[in-house]
C-alpha cells in the first residue's frame, strides 16, 4: 500500500523540520559518493524562508503528521536556466523544483513531488550535480529528458533536465 502522503505549502514553523529533512539528505548523498552538491552550510534558514514568504515551499506530510520530504517549487522563468549548455524541449512557460530532498521515511518521492508539480503546470525543468546518483537515476526513469548544462549561481555546473506532462 502506498504511503499517504499530503503535500502542502510550508510554514515558517517548519523551518526548523525542513533542516533536519535537509541534513539527512545531505547524509545520504555523502553515503552515496556526492561530497560536493549541498555543502557549505547551503541550503540554510534563510533560502528556507525566502522560499516560505515567496509561497516556493511545500512539504509532503505523512498520516501521522511527521514531515518527510520538502521541496521548491517555482512557476515562472528562472534566471539560471536561461543559459544553457544544450537545448531546452521548449520555452513555453514552465515550473522548476529546486531543493528536493527526504529524510528517507518515504518513498517515490521525486514522482510525488512531480505529480503534484503536474498538477499546477505542464513543463517542469530540474537540476542536479552530476555526483547525484540516485537523482540522475529517479528521472530518468520518470522520463525527464536531459537538455544539457547550466551553471549555478555559485559557478557550479548541473545537468538539466525537462519533461511535458504526458
Amino acid at each position: 500500500m502506498k504511503d499517504v502522503i499530503k503535500i502542502r505549502r510550508s510554514t515558517i514553523e517548519d523551518i526548523d523540520n525542513i533542516i533536519s529533512i535537509f541534513d539527512s539528505a545531505k547524509k545520504y548523498m555523502r553515503a552515496n559518493n556526492n561530497f560536493s552538491q549541498w555543502s557549505d552550510g547551503y541550503p540554510d534558514k534563510e533560502i528556507i524562508r525566502m522560499d516560505i514568504e515567496n509561497g516556493n515551499s511545500f512539504v509532503g506530510e505523512n498520516c501521522s503528521g511527521e514531515l518527510v520530504f520538502t521541496f521548491a517549487f517555482i512557476k515562472g522563468e528562472d534566471p539560471t536556466y536561461n543559459r544553457i549548455k544544450g537545448e531546452w524541449i521548449n520555452d513555453n512557460p514552465y515550473g522548476t523544483i529546486h531543493r528536493i530532498a527526504s529524510n528517507g521515511k518515504a518513498r517515490g518521492v521525486l514522482k510525488r513531488s512531480c505529480e503534484f508539480c503536474f498538477s499546477q503546470i505542464e513543463n517542469i525543468r530540474i537540476d542536479t550535480h552530476q555526483d547525484n546518483g540516485p537523482m540522475l537515476k529517479a528521472l530518468s526513469n520518470l522520463g525527464f529528458q536531459k537538455c544539457g548544462e547550466i551553471i549555478c549561481r555559485d559557478g557550479t555546473p548541473r545537468i538539466a533536465f525537462q519533461k511535458l506532462k504526458i
